[in-house]
């Protein structure tokens, strides 16, 4: 069974469902959000991390480097993606730790070994294990339907945190092994959404409705950024709630957005795009929690 790259496995996390979770972050998303806070996470591929600010200038890299991907130009160094196989003789060599590989594979008992360790704490928390990206609901789905029915039946609640972009028949596959679907809704404006985020929003809605139909507990998580989706006439929001008000939602959290993952981009050589992208004011995030309310939605500001 091809199995999946994972990005990350991040523990005693609070903000990815209820109680105390482990995260499980799968590498690749169809979707290429401007404002991406894991851009690592887009490719289905390995990708090649480099801090510069870190970096010693020792140029043992360049030495060991057998595929000539690594050289020097002024006082910087320099990586060569064409030449470069990924092979981490650079990274092993790397005194500053400034150079890193993102993404790797798990056998399934591997994993549910490292899910099965904080079964205390999901315990005690009413918490689990959250599979997120990337967007999970586009990897191989035997591998995640093996990994569901084994959180399961060791009685481990079990969160997916979906961009609601993947195949339909996907969700009905899974639906019925899964606690909760943290569902992500960025706009409904169409072109918009096409511009920011690369992809129509047809199937999202698509997806989310069926979802709905079919009794799934859903809370919608909506990133909000000043100049996307909130504006002074709340335009989009009276939109979505439009939407939302006839399925079945159990909580909506707001997500004011943040830019503290600008360094992430710097490491992956890639420009980053949302220069003009801002936090909404205190003021606005209470007024949009107001609308929801108003509207009978549960609400809460933050994950």
């Amino acid at each position: 069974m091809q199995k999946p790259l994972i990005l990350n496995i991040q523990k005693c996390s609070i903000h990815d469902g209820p109680g105390i979770r482990t995260t499980i972050f799968f590498k690749g998303c169809p979707l290429t959000c401007k404002w991406c806070h894991n851009p690592e996470s887009q490719s289905y591929k390995i990708d090649f991390l480099y801090d510069a600010e870190k970096c010693l200038k020792c140029e043992t890299c360049v030495k060991v480097c057998k595929g000539n991907a690594v050289y020097v130009e002024g006082t910087e160094i320099k990586r060569n993606p064409d030449n470069c196989e990924l092979c981490g003789e650079c990274i092993d060599w790397c005194l500053s730790n400034s150079r890193e590989l993102v993404g790797d594979t798990y056998e399934l008992k591997e994993l549910i070994k490292i899910i099965e360790k904080d079964n205390m704490f999901y315990e005690e928390s009413g918490g689990g294990v959250t599979l997120s990206g990337g967007e999970i609901m586009c990897q191989n789905m035997g591998y995640i339907e093996k990994l569901l029915d084994a959180c399961n039946s060791k009685g481990i609640h079990v969160a997916i945190d979906t961009c609601g972009y993947a195949p339909k028949e996907n969700y009905e596959r899974i639906y019925k092994k899964v606690g909760i679907f943290l569902y992500d809704i960025k706009l409904v404006d169409e072109e918009k959404h096409i511009a920011f985020t690369g992809k129509s929003n047809d199937k999202i809605f698509e997806n989310l409705r069926y979802l709905s139909s079919v009794d799934a507990k859903i809370n919608i998580r909506i990133p909000l950024i000043e100049g996307v989706n909130v504006s002074e006439d709340n335009s989009e929001i009276l939109k979505m709630i439009d939407i939302l008000k006839d399925l079945k939602i159990e909580n909506v959290n707001l997500l004011p957005y943040h830019n503290i993952m600008v360094n992430k981009y710097e490491k992956l050589g890639v420009k980053y795009e949302g220069d003009e992208f801002k936090k909404p004011s205190d003021e606005k995030l209470e007024e949009i929690k107001e609308i929801f309310e108003k509207n009978n939605f549960k609400v809460k500001i933050g994950g």
